[in-house]
C-alpha cells in the first residue's frame, strides 16, 4: 500500500499501462460502479513487494509510514500526482476516491 500511495505522489513517472478504454470506461467502473474491486488482478511490478516494491519489514513501522502517506496523499490535489499508471489523469475527487477504493479493496482482503 504504502509503494502505490508514495508513486502516485513521486516524481518519478510509473509505468503506464492506460490505453483509450482504461482511460474512460474501466476508470468509470472502478470509481463509480456499485461493486467491490475484484481480487487477483496483478499489480504493477514497481509496487508489488515481491517483485520490484518494498518487502515488509516491521508491522508497526511499516504501518506508520503508511498513516504518514496516507495524510500527504489526502492534502494534494489532482495536479499534486502523477497521471496514474491505468486511470491517467485523474481529479481532486478521482484521486481521493481512488485512494479510499484502494484501502477497501485490500483491507477488505485480510478481513479488517
Amino acid at each position: 500500500m504504502s509503494d502505490s500511495f508514495r508513486s502516485m505522489m513521486a516524481p518519478t513517472a510509473i509505468t503506464s499501462v492506460a490505453t483509450p478504454f482504461s482511460r474512460t470506461v474501466i476508470k468509470w467502473v472502478a470509481l463509480n460502479a456499485p461493486m467491490k474491486w475484484p481480487h487477483g488482478v496483478r499489480t504493477l511490478p514497481e509496487v508489488d513487494q515481491e517483485i520490484g516494491g518494498t518487502g515488509p519489514a516491521e508491522f508497526a513501522s511499516d504501518r506508520r509510514e503508511l498513516e504518514a502517506l496516507i495524510e500527504q496523499f489526502a492534502v494534494r490535489t489532482g495536479s499534486d500526482f502523477q497521471a496514474h499508471p491505468i486511470f491517467g489523469r485523474l481529479t481532486t475527487t478521482e484521486w481521493h476516491r481512488w485512494g479510499w477504493l484502494h484501502m477497501d479493496h485490500h483491507l477488505r482482503q485480510f478481513g479488517i
